[in-house]
Protein backbone atom coordinates (compact mmCIF):
# COMPACT_ATOMS: atom_id res chain seq x y z
CA UNK A 1 0.00 0.00 0.00
CA UNK A 2 0.89 3.60 -0.24
CA UNK A 3 6.03 8.37 2.85
CA UNK A 4 5.49 11.82 4.01
CA UNK A 5 5.37 15.41 3.06
CA UNK A 6 3.98 18.00 5.42
CA UNK A 7 3.14 16.00 8.52
CA UNK A 8 0.76 17.53 11.02
CA UNK A 9 2.49 19.71 13.60
CA UNK A 10 1.98 18.33 17.09
CA UNK A 11 3.24 19.09 20.56
CA UNK A 12 5.46 16.52 22.22
CA UNK A 13 2.62 15.67 24.60
CA UNK A 14 0.11 14.98 21.83
CA UNK A 15 2.64 13.02 19.78
CA UNK A 16 3.43 11.00 22.89
CA UNK A 17 -0.25 10.14 23.31
CA UNK A 18 -0.75 9.46 19.61
CA UNK A 19 2.23 7.11 19.57
CA UNK A 20 0.87 5.13 22.50
CA UNK A 21 -2.60 4.88 20.97
CA UNK A 22 -1.48 3.71 17.54
CA UNK A 23 0.95 1.17 18.95
CA UNK A 24 -1.70 -0.14 21.32
CA UNK A 25 -4.16 -0.77 18.46
CA UNK A 26 -1.73 -3.17 16.77
CA UNK A 27 -1.45 -5.17 19.98
CA UNK A 28 -5.24 -5.06 20.38
CA UNK A 29 -5.68 -6.65 16.96
CA UNK A 30 -3.15 -9.38 17.76
CA UNK A 31 -4.82 -10.10 21.10
CA UNK A 32 -7.97 -11.28 19.29
CA UNK A 33 -5.87 -14.07 17.79
CA UNK A 34 -4.16 -17.17 19.09
CA UNK A 35 -0.34 -17.42 18.78
CA UNK A 36 -0.79 -20.16 16.18
CA UNK A 37 -2.84 -17.78 14.00
CA UNK A 38 -0.02 -15.24 13.99
CA UNK A 39 2.59 -17.32 12.15
CA UNK A 40 0.65 -18.46 9.05
CA UNK A 41 1.28 -17.10 5.54
CA UNK A 42 -1.48 -18.30 3.22
CA UNK A 43 -0.08 -16.76 0.00
CA UNK A 44 2.88 -14.52 -0.97
CA UNK A 45 0.81 -11.31 -0.74
CA UNK A 46 -0.16 -12.15 2.84
CA UNK A 47 2.22 -11.61 5.74
CA UNK A 48 1.87 -13.33 9.12
CA UNK A 49 0.47 -11.16 11.92
CA UNK A 50 3.69 -11.67 13.84
CA UNK A 51 5.70 -10.29 10.93
CA UNK A 52 3.51 -7.16 10.72
CA UNK A 53 3.98 -6.53 14.45
CA UNK A 54 7.74 -6.79 14.03
CA UNK A 55 8.05 -4.89 10.74
CA UNK A 56 6.31 -1.72 11.94
CA UNK A 57 8.65 -1.82 14.94
CA UNK A 58 11.63 -2.34 12.66
CA UNK A 59 10.57 0.84 10.82
CA UNK A 60 10.91 2.92 13.98
CA UNK A 61 14.19 1.25 14.90
CA UNK A 62 15.73 1.49 11.43
CA UNK A 63 14.70 5.01 10.43
CA UNK A 64 14.29 6.79 13.77
CA UNK A 65 16.29 5.23 16.58
CA UNK A 66 19.40 4.04 14.76
CA UNK A 67 19.73 7.39 13.03
CA UNK A 68 18.59 9.85 15.71
CA UNK A 69 18.85 8.30 19.19
CA UNK A 70 22.21 8.65 20.90
CA UNK A 71 23.55 5.38 22.39
CA UNK A 72 20.58 3.34 21.18
CA UNK A 73 21.30 -0.39 20.97
CA UNK A 74 19.33 -2.72 18.73
CA UNK A 75 17.11 -5.27 20.43
CA UNK A 76 18.52 -7.99 18.15
CA UNK A 77 20.79 -7.36 15.14
CA UNK A 78 19.17 -10.25 13.25
CA UNK A 79 15.81 -8.44 13.32
CA UNK A 80 17.24 -5.78 10.98
CA UNK A 81 17.42 -8.51 8.31
CA UNK A 82 14.31 -10.50 9.20
CA UNK A 83 11.84 -7.62 9.26
CA UNK A 84 13.02 -5.34 6.46
CA UNK A 85 10.27 -5.36 3.85
CA UNK A 86 11.61 -3.90 0.59
CA UNK A 87 14.11 -1.18 1.53
CA UNK A 88 17.16 -2.11 -0.53
CA UNK A 89 19.09 0.87 0.84
CA UNK A 90 18.60 -0.46 4.38
CA UNK A 91 20.35 -3.75 3.65
CA UNK A 92 19.52 -7.36 2.92
CA UNK A 93 16.11 -8.80 3.77
CA UNK A 94 14.36 -12.11 4.27
CA UNK A 95 12.38 -13.20 1.20
CA UNK A 96 8.74 -12.10 1.29
CA UNK A 97 7.20 -15.46 0.25
CA UNK A 98 9.08 -17.16 3.11
CA UNK A 99 7.86 -15.00 6.00
CA UNK A 100 5.61 -17.83 7.14
CA UNK A 101 8.69 -20.00 7.79
CA UNK A 102 9.77 -17.76 10.68
CA UNK A 103 8.58 -19.81 13.63
CA UNK A 104 11.33 -18.00 15.53
CA UNK A 105 11.54 -15.38 16.92
CA UNK A 106 8.42 -16.20 18.87
CA UNK A 107 5.41 -13.94 19.23
CA UNK A 108 6.46 -13.28 22.84
CA UNK A 109 9.89 -12.14 21.66
CA UNK A 110 8.27 -9.83 19.11
CA UNK A 111 6.17 -8.26 21.87
CA UNK A 112 9.33 -7.67 23.92
CA UNK A 113 10.92 -6.11 20.83
CA UNK A 114 7.97 -3.73 20.57
CA UNK A 115 8.30 -2.76 24.24
CA UNK A 116 12.04 -2.12 23.82
CA UNK A 117 11.52 0.15 20.81
CA UNK A 118 8.47 1.88 22.31
CA UNK A 119 10.40 2.89 25.41
CA UNK A 120 13.23 4.32 23.29
CA UNK A 121 10.86 6.26 21.00
CA UNK A 122 8.97 7.74 23.95
CA UNK A 123 12.25 8.91 25.50
CA UNK A 124 13.19 10.47 22.16
CA UNK A 125 9.85 12.27 21.89
CA UNK A 126 10.30 13.71 25.37
CA UNK A 127 13.80 14.97 24.51
CA UNK A 128 13.12 16.14 20.95
CA UNK A 129 12.64 19.72 19.83
CA UNK A 130 13.10 18.89 16.14
CA UNK A 131 9.93 19.16 13.99
CA UNK A 132 11.56 17.07 11.26
CA UNK A 133 12.10 14.21 13.70
CA UNK A 134 8.54 14.49 14.98
CA UNK A 135 7.30 14.35 11.37
CA UNK A 136 9.37 11.22 10.84
CA UNK A 137 7.76 9.58 13.87
CA UNK A 138 4.35 10.63 12.55
CA UNK A 139 5.18 8.92 9.26
CA UNK A 140 6.05 5.79 11.21
CA UNK A 141 2.65 5.90 12.88
CA UNK A 142 0.79 6.38 9.59
CA UNK A 143 2.82 3.47 8.23
CA UNK A 144 1.71 1.34 11.18
CA UNK A 145 -1.93 2.25 10.58
CA UNK A 146 -1.61 0.95 7.05
CA UNK A 147 -0.24 -2.29 8.45
CA UNK A 148 -3.10 -2.55 10.93
CA UNK A 149 -5.41 -2.66 7.94
CA UNK A 150 -3.19 -5.28 6.34
CA UNK A 151 -3.14 -7.32 9.55
CA UNK A 152 -6.92 -7.67 9.32
CA UNK A 153 -7.16 -8.39 5.60
CA UNK A 154 -4.25 -10.83 5.80
CA UNK A 155 -5.65 -12.77 8.75
CA UNK A 156 -9.02 -12.92 6.98
CA UNK A 157 -7.33 -14.73 4.10
CA UNK A 158 -5.44 -16.98 6.51
CA UNK A 159 -8.58 -18.01 8.39
CA UNK A 160 -10.53 -18.50 5.15
CA UNK A 161 -8.03 -21.20 4.15
CA UNK A 162 -8.78 -23.17 7.31
CA UNK A 163 -11.44 -25.88 6.74
CA UNK A 164 -12.96 -24.93 10.12
CA UNK A 165 -13.70 -21.44 8.73
CA UNK A 166 -13.08 -19.89 12.16
CA UNK A 167 -14.13 -16.35 13.06
CA UNK A 168 -11.48 -13.92 14.18
CA UNK A 169 -14.14 -12.34 16.42
CA UNK A 170 -17.58 -13.73 17.18
CA UNK A 171 -18.79 -10.37 18.55
CA UNK A 172 -18.42 -8.14 15.47
CA UNK A 173 -21.35 -5.79 14.97
CA UNK A 174 -23.84 -6.09 12.12
CA UNK A 175 -24.98 -2.64 11.04
CA UNK A 176 -27.76 -2.02 8.57
CA UNK A 177 -28.66 1.55 7.74
CA UNK A 178 -32.36 2.09 7.01
CA UNK A 179 -31.97 5.34 5.10
CA UNK A 180 -32.89 5.19 1.44
CA UNK A 181 -29.95 4.90 -0.89
CA UNK A 182 -30.11 6.81 -4.17
CA UNK A 183 -29.60 4.62 -7.23
CA UNK A 184 -28.87 7.59 -9.45
CA UNK A 185 -25.83 9.49 -10.63
CA UNK A 186 -24.73 12.98 -9.67
CA UNK A 187 -23.52 15.24 -12.46
CA UNK A 188 -20.32 17.25 -12.23
CA UNK A 189 -19.32 20.03 -14.57
CA UNK A 190 -16.02 19.76 -16.35
CA UNK A 191 -13.24 22.29 -16.54
CA UNK A 192 -9.81 22.82 -15.10
CA UNK A 193 -9.55 21.92 -11.42
CA UNK A 194 -6.79 21.26 -8.92
CA UNK A 195 -6.27 17.89 -7.26
CA UNK A 196 -3.63 16.39 -4.99
CA UNK A 197 -2.37 17.25 -1.52
CA UNK A 198 -0.70 20.55 -0.70
CA UNK A 199 2.55 20.76 1.23
CA UNK A 200 1.63 24.30 2.35
CA UNK A 201 -0.58 23.01 5.17
CA UNK A 202 0.23 21.15 8.37
CA UNK A 203 -1.96 18.17 7.44
CA UNK A 204 -0.29 14.81 6.94
CA UNK A 205 0.00 13.36 3.47
CA UNK A 206 2.10 10.76 1.70
CA UNK A 207 4.56 11.92 -0.92
CA UNK A 208 2.61 10.18 -3.69
CA UNK A 209 -0.41 12.38 -2.88
CA UNK A 210 1.61 15.40 -4.04
CA UNK A 211 2.04 17.85 -5.63
CA UNK A 212 -1.17 19.71 -6.28
CA UNK A 213 -1.67 20.14 -10.00
CA UNK A 214 -4.32 21.12 -12.50
CA UNK A 215 -6.31 18.57 -14.47
CA UNK A 216 -8.88 19.00 -17.20
CA UNK A 217 -12.14 17.15 -16.60
CA UNK A 218 -14.99 16.78 -19.05
CA UNK A 219 -18.57 16.81 -17.77
CA UNK A 220 -19.23 13.50 -16.01
CA UNK A 221 -21.66 11.72 -13.74
CA UNK A 222 -20.75 9.47 -10.84
CA UNK A 223 -22.93 7.04 -8.93
CA UNK A 224 -24.20 8.07 -5.54
CA UNK A 225 -23.79 4.56 -4.15
CA UNK A 226 -21.38 1.68 -4.46
CA UNK A 227 -22.17 -1.39 -6.55
CA UNK A 228 -23.91 -3.95 -4.34
CA UNK A 229 -23.87 -7.73 -4.17
CA UNK A 230 -27.38 -7.65 -5.67
CA UNK A 231 -26.08 -5.70 -8.68
CA UNK A 232 -23.13 -8.00 -9.04
CA UNK A 233 -25.24 -11.14 -8.80
CA UNK A 234 -27.10 -10.03 -11.93
CA UNK A 235 -23.74 -9.74 -13.69
CA UNK A 236 -22.88 -13.31 -12.66
CA UNK A 237 -26.30 -14.66 -13.66
CA UNK A 238 -26.01 -12.94 -17.04
CA UNK A 239 -22.84 -14.88 -17.80
CA UNK A 240 -20.41 -12.13 -16.88
CA UNK A 241 -17.61 -14.56 -16.09
CA UNK A 242 -18.07 -16.45 -19.37
CA UNK A 243 -18.37 -13.51 -21.79
CA UNK A 244 -14.92 -12.70 -23.14
CA UNK A 245 -16.02 -9.45 -24.79
CA UNK A 246 -16.56 -7.84 -21.37
CA UNK A 247 -12.99 -8.36 -20.24
CA UNK A 248 -9.60 -6.82 -20.80
CA UNK A 249 -7.23 -9.36 -22.33
CA UNK A 250 -5.17 -9.80 -19.15
CA UNK A 251 -8.34 -10.01 -17.12
CA UNK A 252 -9.88 -12.71 -19.30
CA UNK A 253 -6.66 -14.73 -19.13
CA UNK A 254 -6.68 -14.41 -15.33
CA UNK A 255 -10.33 -15.48 -15.10
CA UNK A 256 -9.54 -18.58 -17.12
CA UNK A 257 -6.32 -19.43 -15.29
CA UNK A 258 -7.71 -18.83 -11.80
CA UNK A 259 -11.19 -20.19 -12.60
CA UNK A 260 -12.91 -17.16 -11.09
CA UNK A 261 -16.69 -17.40 -11.00
CA UNK A 262 -17.49 -14.93 -8.21
CA UNK A 263 -15.74 -12.48 -5.87
CA UNK A 264 -13.30 -13.95 -3.37
CA UNK A 265 -15.02 -15.38 -0.25
CA UNK A 266 -18.49 -15.52 -1.90
CA UNK A 267 -19.86 -19.08 -1.91
CA UNK A 268 -22.49 -19.12 -4.65
CA UNK A 269 -23.84 -22.51 -3.61
CA UNK A 270 -24.71 -21.46 -0.07
CA UNK A 271 -25.03 -17.72 -0.79
CA UNK A 272 -22.70 -17.05 2.13
CA UNK A 273 -19.52 -15.05 2.52
CA UNK A 274 -16.52 -15.64 4.74
CA UNK A 275 -15.98 -12.65 7.01
CA UNK A 276 -13.82 -11.78 10.00
CA UNK A 277 -16.90 -12.81 11.98
CA UNK A 278 -16.96 -16.22 10.30
CA UNK A 279 -19.25 -17.54 7.58
CA UNK A 280 -22.32 -15.31 7.20
CA UNK A 281 -25.25 -15.02 4.78
CA UNK A 282 -24.64 -12.57 1.96
CA UNK A 283 -26.34 -9.22 2.48
CA UNK A 284 -27.31 -8.43 -1.09
CA UNK A 285 -27.63 -4.71 -0.33
CA UNK A 286 -24.07 -4.45 0.98
CA UNK A 287 -21.29 -3.21 -1.32
CA UNK A 288 -19.74 -6.04 -3.27
CA UNK A 289 -16.17 -6.56 -2.11
CA UNK A 290 -13.03 -8.58 -2.76
CA UNK A 291 -13.09 -8.06 -6.51
CA UNK A 292 -10.11 -7.35 -8.74
CA UNK A 293 -9.70 -4.38 -11.04
CA UNK A 294 -10.42 -6.76 -13.91
CA UNK A 295 -13.78 -7.73 -12.39
CA UNK A 296 -14.66 -4.12 -11.60
CA UNK A 297 -13.86 -3.07 -15.16
CA UNK A 298 -15.85 -5.95 -16.67
CA UNK A 299 -18.86 -5.17 -14.49
CA UNK A 300 -18.72 -1.49 -15.45
CA UNK A 301 -18.63 -2.40 -19.15
CA UNK A 302 -21.55 -4.84 -18.68
CA UNK A 303 -23.46 -2.01 -16.96
CA UNK A 304 -22.96 0.38 -19.87
CA UNK A 305 -20.81 2.56 -17.66
CA UNK A 306 -17.13 2.85 -16.71
CA UNK A 307 -14.87 3.29 -13.72
CA UNK A 308 -14.20 6.88 -12.62
CA UNK A 309 -10.78 8.42 -13.02
CA UNK A 310 -9.05 9.21 -9.76
CA UNK A 311 -9.46 12.94 -10.46
CA UNK A 312 -13.21 12.51 -10.99
CA UNK A 313 -13.45 10.54 -7.76
CA UNK A 314 -11.45 13.12 -5.75
CA UNK A 315 -13.48 16.09 -6.99
CA UNK A 316 -16.73 14.34 -6.09
CA UNK A 317 -15.49 12.95 -2.78
CA UNK A 318 -14.16 16.18 -1.33
CA UNK A 319 -17.74 17.39 -1.08
CA UNK A 320 -18.60 14.44 1.19
CA UNK A 321 -18.24 13.87 4.92
CA UNK A 322 -15.29 11.78 6.07
CA UNK A 323 -17.60 9.79 8.34
CA UNK A 324 -18.21 6.21 7.27
CA UNK A 325 -18.00 2.52 8.09
CA UNK A 326 -14.38 2.15 9.19
CA UNK A 327 -12.37 0.25 11.78
CA UNK A 328 -14.01 2.23 14.57
CA UNK A 329 -17.51 1.03 13.59
CA UNK A 330 -16.41 -2.39 14.86
CA UNK A 331 -18.12 -4.50 12.21
CA UNK A 332 -15.12 -4.93 9.87
CA UNK A 333 -17.36 -5.77 6.96
CA UNK A 334 -18.91 -3.57 4.23
CA UNK A 335 -22.44 -2.63 5.18
CA UNK A 336 -25.42 -1.23 3.22
CA UNK A 337 -26.24 2.43 2.95
CA UNK A 338 -23.59 3.94 5.19
CA UNK A 339 -23.32 7.71 4.65
CA UNK A 340 -23.60 7.47 0.88
CA UNK A 341 -20.49 5.33 1.24
CA UNK A 342 -17.76 7.64 -0.01
CA UNK A 343 -15.31 6.72 2.74
CA UNK A 344 -14.89 3.35 4.39
CA UNK A 345 -16.62 0.08 3.46
CA UNK A 346 -14.50 -0.74 0.36
CA UNK A 347 -11.56 0.72 -1.48
CA UNK A 348 -12.88 1.83 -4.86
CA UNK A 349 -11.08 0.90 -8.04
CA UNK A 350 -10.43 3.78 -10.42
CA UNK A 351 -9.59 3.67 -14.11
CA UNK A 352 -6.12 5.16 -13.47
CA UNK A 353 -2.81 3.39 -13.38
CA UNK A 354 -0.63 4.27 -10.40
CA UNK A 355 1.82 6.86 -11.74
CA UNK A 356 3.55 10.00 -10.43
CA UNK A 357 1.71 13.29 -10.47
CA UNK A 358 3.37 15.99 -12.60
CA UNK A 359 6.30 17.36 -10.61
CA UNK A 360 6.38 14.45 -8.14
CA UNK A 361 9.61 14.08 -6.19
CA UNK A 362 10.10 11.12 -3.84
CA UNK A 363 11.49 11.71 -0.39
CA UNK A 364 15.26 11.72 -0.07
CA UNK A 365 17.14 8.69 1.18
CA UNK A 366 15.66 5.31 2.08
CA UNK A 367 12.16 6.69 2.58
CA UNK A 368 12.08 7.53 -1.12
CA UNK A 369 11.52 3.79 -1.59
CA UNK A 370 8.16 3.96 0.23
CA UNK A 371 6.04 4.83 -2.78
CA UNK A 372 7.88 5.96 -5.89
CA UNK A 373 9.41 2.68 -6.96
CA UNK A 374 5.99 1.01 -7.11
CA UNK A 375 4.62 3.38 -9.76
CA UNK A 376 4.32 0.69 -12.42
CA UNK A 377 1.76 -1.98 -13.27
CA UNK A 378 -0.65 -1.10 -10.44
CA UNK A 379 -4.00 0.64 -10.30
CA UNK A 380 -5.17 3.46 -8.01
CA UNK A 381 -7.88 2.86 -5.42
CA UNK A 382 -9.61 5.55 -3.36
CA UNK A 383 -11.76 5.99 -0.26
CA UNK A 384 -10.56 3.51 2.35
CA UNK A 385 -12.33 0.44 3.70
CA UNK A 386 -14.21 -0.98 6.66
CA UNK A 387 -10.88 -1.79 8.34
CA UNK A 388 -9.21 1.59 7.66
CA UNK A 389 -8.73 4.02 10.53
CA UNK A 390 -11.28 6.82 10.07
CA UNK A 391 -8.86 9.70 10.70
CA UNK A 392 -6.37 8.10 8.33
CA UNK A 393 -8.63 8.86 5.35
CA UNK A 394 -8.83 12.03 3.25
CA UNK A 395 -9.99 12.95 -0.27
CA UNK A 396 -6.44 13.05 -1.67
CA UNK A 397 -5.33 9.66 -0.32
CA UNK A 398 -4.06 7.39 -3.10
CA UNK A 399 -3.49 3.72 -2.49
CA UNK A 400 -2.70 1.12 -5.11
CA UNK A 401 -2.87 -2.58 -5.87
CA UNK A 402 -2.06 -4.92 -8.73
CA UNK A 403 -5.09 -5.39 -11.00
CA UNK A 404 -5.56 -9.03 -10.03
CA UNK A 405 -5.59 -8.34 -6.25
CA UNK A 406 -8.72 -9.49 -4.42
CA UNK A 407 -7.81 -10.15 -0.78
CA UNK A 408 -8.34 -6.51 0.21
CA UNK A 409 -11.80 -4.97 0.70
CA UNK A 410 -12.01 -3.81 -2.92
CA UNK A 411 -15.18 -2.69 -4.68
CA UNK A 412 -16.37 -0.12 -7.20
CA UNK A 413 -18.51 2.89 -8.00
CA UNK A 414 -19.73 3.52 -11.54
CA UNK A 415 -19.19 6.64 -13.62
CA UNK A 416 -20.42 7.85 -17.01
CA UNK A 417 -19.67 10.56 -19.47
CA UNK A 418 -22.28 13.30 -19.06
Amino acid sequence: MAAVVGAETTTRVSLHEHFRAVRARSVEIANWLQPEDCVVQSMPDVSPTKWHLAHVTWFFEQFVLLQHATNYRSFDEQFLFLFNSYYESAGAMHARPQRGLLSRPTLAQIMRYREHVDAAILRLIEASHDPALENLITLGLEHERQHQELMLTDIKHVLSCNPMRPAMREDLSVIRMNAAVDDGFTKHSGGITTIGASTDTTAFCYDNDTPTHDVLLLDYAIAYRLVSFRDYRRFIEDGGYSTASLWLSDGWATVQTQDWRAPLYWNLETNTEFTLGGERPIDLDAPVSHISFYEADAFARWSGARLPSEAEWEVAARQKSLAGNTYETDCWQPMPGTNGQWYGDVWEWTACSYAPYPGFRPLEGSLGEYNGKFMCNQMVVRGGSCVSARDHLRPTYRSFFYPDARWQFLGLRLARDA
